[in-house]
């Protein structure tokens, strides 16, 4: 019988910036601690991201005990405080959630400005801040940070393989920013899971993830490429968007640590049914 494992944890601790793997991380009501936490907006209170911002993809994120550190080409270090204490509630729009965010510091704006060569301003989301998810797809209870709309996304390695097969290239996993990366399935499996367990924690997949421009951007070097969306719009084409991914939400909190083994409680018709 095949084992399915959590093969890999990755945070984002800024949105659409460079996250971190992990062997092992907490896991609270918004996701994983610290995960998209922080955000960039623009004048407009708009947030920013690598769609508009490919150079983003350069600025890279560390952790430690007590900082959020920031690191980028030819710009001294950046760090910021786990839990600042100052700053002023700013309204700010994510695609079409309204939500109060906190700002950082004049530093810190004056620092991603400077890279970016654009105006901007980096906030983060207090603890007490609720953000919901979408009630099409989720209970009243379930809440997010900064995240697109999910706190989780998961892809199998094999879904990987197989689209890095059909596409002759060898892209790596970093390029579609997962938050749970999963072994032993095969390609797509993970399309009709709707129910999971991963270590001590359950999980929902309620929705496919719907693919932007950001998987063909290289991280390395924030240029653009024509993969993996020209594969991706070949097989894996729904309703005009290309999936690749399935979003989650957890019914408990704790900690995911790579190694944990995963059972499917449940199964439905793949989502997107391709």
């Amino acid at each position: 019988m095949t084992h399915l494992i959590l093969s890999g944890i990755a945070i984002y601790p800024v949105k659409s910036l460079a996250g971190i793997s992990a062997n092992s991380w907490p896991v609270t009501e918004k996701g994983f601690q610290y995960d998209r936490k922080w955000m960039i907006i623009d004048n407009d209170r708009q947030f920013l991201s690598q769609r508009k911002l490919p150079k983003m993809a350069l600025i890279k994120t560390a952790l430690t005990d007590k900082n959020l550190i920031l690191s980028a080409p030819d710009m001294e270090d950046l760090p910021l405080p786990l839990a600042p204490v100052d700053g002023h509630i700013i309204n700010s729009t994510i695609w079409h959630d309204q939500c109060d965010a906190r700002s950082v510091s004049a530093e810190a704006d004056q620092w991603l400005s400077d890279f970016l060569k654009q105006d901007c301003r980096l906030v983060y989301q207090p603890d007490e801040v609720i953000r919901p998810v979408d009630p099409d797809y989720a209970k009243p209870t379930d809440k997010v940070a900064f995240s697109d709309g999910f706190p989780f996304l998961l892809i199998s390695e094999n879904s990987l393989t197989a689209l890095n097969h059909e596409m002759q290239l060898n892209l790596p996993m970093t390029r579609f920013r997962p938050n749970l990366v999963i072994s032993g399935c095969p390609a797509y499996a993970e399309d009709s899971w709707r129910e999971i367990s991963i270590g001590a924690i359950d999980f929902r997949l309620p929705k496919p993830c719907s693919r932007c421009s950001v998987p063909s951007i290289d991280p390395e070097t924030a240029q653009i490429g024509k993969e993996p969306l020209t594969t991706l719009n070949r097989t894996r084409k729904w309703h005009n968007k290309v999936y690749f991914g399935q979003n989650a939400l957890h019914n408990q909190c704790g900690q995911l640590t790579v190694g944990d083994a995963i059972h499917i409680k449940s199964t439905g018709a793949k989502q997107p049914p391709l």
